[in-house]
């Protein structure tokens, strides 16, 4: 076993049946922007991961989302704060789909910074996890040329309605929020040039009145 595999941090497998039903999540899906402290499970997070990108067919290695072309240009962050996720410490993961699995990237508390970068938008450092969803365009452009932009817009509509849908099936709650400085968040996360954010999507419980 390699070094970078062993560092892995393998999520619980997904479940594929029960729960709420697909006509009752879309009924009472909504974005909600006020969030509990209170930290999620790690089954949620694996949940919601997997269906936001996570392998549905390991022999053709199709996912949950449509991909142009089977590009799949979308790259996962998950930003979990101090006590956000049951079993994990805080620090800026990143979703390692083939082995459904996470890969520690940086080892802080990045809340506060991502809501500056998103203009002030203080829920996003209440929430006890956020997923910054972000694309390679290039991976998408070589095969479909400047048309390929659109498509990785649509994917990420795809994997972003997943979201919303796994998180209200599990009792969370979510919102897909674009408003942000791009190479701002970028820094914060310190990503590669070449790794566009497209949405953060702070995930929780709701705050209750």
């Amino acid at each position: 076993m390699t070094a970078e595999r062993s560092n892995l941090i393998h999520l619980p497998s997904p479940f594929v049946t029960g729960g709420l039903t697909l006509v009752e999540a879309i009924s009472q899906r909504r974005s909600i922007r006020s969030y509990s402290p209170e930290p999620i499970l790690l089954f949620q997070l694996s949940q919601i991961l997997w269906a936001a990108q996570g392998v549905t067919d390991t022999r053709n290695s199709l996912r949950a989302t449509p991909s142009a072309g089977g590009t799949y240009p979308l790259e996962i962050y998950a930003i979990i704060g101090d006590d956000g996720v049951k079993e994990i410490d805080s620090g800026i993961y990143h979703y390692e789909v083939e082995d459904h699995a996470l890969r520690l990237y940086l080892p802080e508390d990045i809340r506060p910074e991502l809501s500056d970068a998103a203009l002030n938008q203080d829920f996003i450092s209440v929430a006890p996890v956020s997923l910054v969803i972000c694309a390679i365009y290039d991976k998408t452009l070589m095969r479909y040329s400047a048309r390929g932009e659109r498509y990785v817009y649509m994917e990420i509509g795809h994997s972003a309605q997943n979201i919303y849908l796994q998180t209200t099936a599990l009792s969370l709650k979510t919102v897909a929020v674009g408003a942000f400085h791009d190479e701002r968040v970028r820094q914060v996360l310190q990503l590669d040039s070449k790794v566009k954010p497209l949405y953060i999507m702070p995930i929780g419980k709701p705050e209750r009145a």
